[in-house]
C-alpha cells in the first residue's frame, strides 16, 4: 500500500476519525469476504472506494453500519469502539444509502423520509403537513428539492435516489457511506448528485462531516474524491491521495493488470454495405416506422424511426424517462404499440409474441437485470435455459441435464462469468457477473445467434473489468453481423460502440449523428440534445 503525505481533507481535521475499521474481516461459511481490512473516513474528507464487482467493498459498508458482523477486527465510531449496529450507525450521526432503493413505492415522498420517526401531534396521529414542511425544508437546504406529496413510483431513478440521500439526512447523519449512488443515474444527473455531495461537505466546516463513497467510475473520483481506496478479493490493495490521483494507475490496482481501451473499427459487413465501390441494397436487420406508444396515460413515444444495419451499433441517447424504456419494450414485444411498425430483415413483427420475435432473431438485454433478466434463486445453468428449455430436452420431455452443463460451462467460461460454476445461484454473483450471465444468455440465443440485440443499459451498475468484457462481447457480435441497437445513459459508451447515435427527447428522435471511430460524435452537442435543444 502507498504511503503518502496528508491532503488537505486531512489537514482539517485534528480530532479521531468519524468512523474506522481495524483489521476487520468478514465471513460467509468458507468465504472470506474481507480480510483485515482498515480505513478511516476523516472529518471534511471525501473516500472513494473502488473496485471490481465482488472485491467486498458493499460488505465493507454493511460491516461498518452493523447490518453483517464482523468475524475479527474493531469498529469505531468517533473514536470510540462499538459493537456496529444500525440504530447505533443512526445515533452516531452515520448513514448508509443503499444501492438498490429502500423505499415503500406507494408511499409519498414525505412519507419515506420520516418513516419509523413521523412527527405526531395529540402524541398519536401522524402529522401529514408537518413531515412535508420538514421535507421541503429539508429538501431545499441541501439543494435536493423534491415536491414532498408525489409518490415514489411516479418519480424518475435520479429523484428517487435523491430521497434516500434525504432519508439519511433527516435522521442526523454527518458522515454518509453511499454504495454506487451514482450507479442508476444519467450523467447529468451523477453530476448534479455530486456536486451536491461535495456541498454537504463544504458548507459548514464545523459540523464534521464526511463521505464514504463506492463507485466503479474513475472520473467520478477525480471530481470529489479526497482520497482513493482500491479493494481486490475483499483486501485493501492500493490508496492513493488526490495530488496522486493516475486514473491508468488505479484501473490497473482494481482489475489486478493493464486495463487496455476499446479501439473501435467499422466493422466489415457494415463497410461493406456501405462502400464507394461496390455498393449493396441491404435490408435492414431492424427498422422501426413511425412507432406510437401510450403507457400509464402518457405519450412514451412519438412517431420514432430508425433503422439498424447487420453489422452495425446504434445507440440510442437520452436523459432518463424520455422513452428508452419503452423502445426497447416496444421493439422486444414487451408492450403494445398504438401504430407504427416493427420489422425484422424486411417482416412485420408489430403484432408479434415476444417468443415469435426470439425466433425471428430478436433478443433483449434488459435493462433491470434483477427485475427483468434473471431468477435470483436459480442456479447459472438454469438462467442460461430459461426460454430455450426446449432445446435441451429429450426423450419423454426429460431435462438432458448433461447437455445442459457442458453448455452453461462453455458460455460461463467464454463470459468469463466468475464462479463459472453452473450450480452456483444467481443470487451469489456480484453485478457484473450477473450482467455478463444476461448478455451470455442472449448472444447464445439457445444456439441460434440473434440477428438483432437490443442491449438496454448493459453496463449499468458494473465495474471496470466488466464493462471491457461487456464491450468487446459486443462488438465480436457486431462482427459476426448480428445489428444492435444500445441504450445507454453511459455517453462515452454510446461513442465507443456505436455507428451511430439518435437522441430521444420526450419520445421524438431528435437527431441522429454519425460516430466514426477517428471523429466521435461530440459530447457537447449530444448534451444538448438531450436538453432539448434541436
Amino acid at each position: 500500500m502507498k504511503t503518502q503525505k496528508l491532503g488537505q481533507a486531512q489537514l482539517r481535521t485534528a480530532g479521531a476519525p468519524l468512523c474506522e475499521l481495524r483489521e476487520l474481516s468478514v465471513r460467509y461459511g468458507e468465504r472470506l469476504a474481507n480480510e483485515a481490512v482498515s480505513l478511516q473516513i476523516g472529518a471534511g474528507e471525501v473516500v472513494a472506494l473502488l473496485g471490481e464487482n465482488g472485491a467486498g467493498k458493499s460488505t465493507l459498508l454493511h460491516a461498518l453500519y452493523g447490518m453483517v458482523k464482523a468475524s475479527a477486527g474493531e469498529v469505531f465510531y468517533g473514536g470510540q469502539a462499538v459493537q456496529p449496529s444500525p440504530d447505533g450507525a443512526i445515533a452516531a450521526g452515520i448513514g448508509l444509502v443503499h444501492q438498490h432503493f429502500m423505499l415503500v413505492p406507494r408511499l409519498t415522498v414525505a412519507e419515506n423520509i420520516v418513516l419509523g420517526r413521523e412527527p405526531r401531534r395529540l402524541g398519536v396521529l401522524f402529522d401529514r403537513e408537518r413531515a412535508e414542511e420538514e421535507t421541503r425544508a429539508l429538501s431545499v437546504k441541501y439543494g435536493l428539492q423534491i415536491d414532498p406529496r408525489r409518490a415514489i413510483e411516479d418519480l424518475s431513478v435520479g429523484e428517487a435516489q435523491r430521497v434516500e440521500i434525504l432519508k439519511v439526512l433527516y435522521r442526523g447523519a454527518r458522515c454518509l457511506l453511499l454504495d454506487e449512488p451514482t450507479a442508476v443515474l444519467t450523467p447529468g444527473e451523477a453530476s448534479r448528485m455530486l456536486a451536491v455531495l461535495r456541498d454537504f461537505l463544504d458548507r459548514d466546516v464545523e459540523q464534521q462531516r464526511g463521505l464514504l463513497i463506492v463507485t466503479h467510475k474513475l472520473d467520478e473520483v477525480m471530481q470529489i474524491a479526497d482520497r482513493a481506496v482500491v479493494m481486490r478479493a475483499g483486501r485493501v490493495v492500493a490508496s492513493y491521495l488526490r495530488a496522486d490521483f493516475n486514473a491508468q494507475e488505479i484501473a490497473r490496482a482494481m482489475v489486478g493488470r493493464e486495463v487496455t481501451p476499446i479501439v473501435r473499427q467499422v466493422s466489415a459487413r457494415l463497410l461493406a454495405q456501405t462502400g464507394t465501390t461496390a455498393r449493396l441494397v441491404t435490408t435492414p436487420a431492424l427498422e422501426l416506422r413511425d412507432l406510437r406508444l401510450l403507457h400509464d396515460g402518457v405519450q412514451r413515444l412519438r412517431g420514432v424511426s430508425l433503422t439498424v444495419q447487420p453489422g452495425e451499433i446504434v445507440g440510442i441517447a437520452g436523459v432518463d424517462g424520455n422513452g428508452q424504456t419503452e423502445l426497447c419494450a416496444a421493439v422486444a414485444g414487451l408492450l403494445p404499440v398504438q401504430s407504427g411498425q416493427v420489422l425484422l430483415a424486411g417482416h412485420e413483427v408489430t403484432r408479434a409474441s415476444v417468443q415469435a420475435r426470439k425466433q425471428a432473431g430478436l433478443q433483449l438485454v434488459p435493462e433491470d437485470r434483477h427485475r427483468h433478466g434473471l431468477v435470483l434463486d436459480f442456479t447459472l445453468a438454469e438462467n442460461l435455459l430459461l426460454g430455450y428449455d426446449e432445446h435441451y430436452r429429450r426423450g419423454l420431455g426429460l431435462l438432458d441435464q448433461v447437455r445442459l452443463q457442458q453448455v452453461a460451462e462453455q458460455l460461463l467460461h467464454e463470459h468469463d462469468v466468475r464462479p463459472a460454476d453452473p450450480g452456483a445461484l444467481a443470487r451469489s454473483l456480484s453485478g457484473g457477473n450477473q450482467q455478463k450471465l444476461v448478455l451470455a444468455r442472449a448472444l447464445f440465443g439457445g444456439g441460434v445467434p440473434p440477428k438483432v440485440l437490443v442491449a438496454a443499459q448493459p453496463t449499468r451498475g458494473v465495474d471496470l473489468g466488466a464493462v471491457e468484457a461487456i464491450h468487446r462481447a459486443l462488438l465480436a457480435a457486431r462482427d459476426r453481423g448480428c445489428a444492435i441497437l444500445l441504450v445507454s445513459a453511459e455517453l462515452d459508451e454510446l461513442r465507443t460502440l456505436c455507428d451511430r447515435i439518435a437522441v430521444l427527447y420526450r419520445g421524438e428522435l431528435l437527431a441522429e449523428l454519425k460516430n466514426p471511430p477517428a471523429l466521435p460524435a461530440s459530447r457537447e452537442r449530444l448534451g444538448e440534445l438531450m436538453a432539448g435543444v434541436a
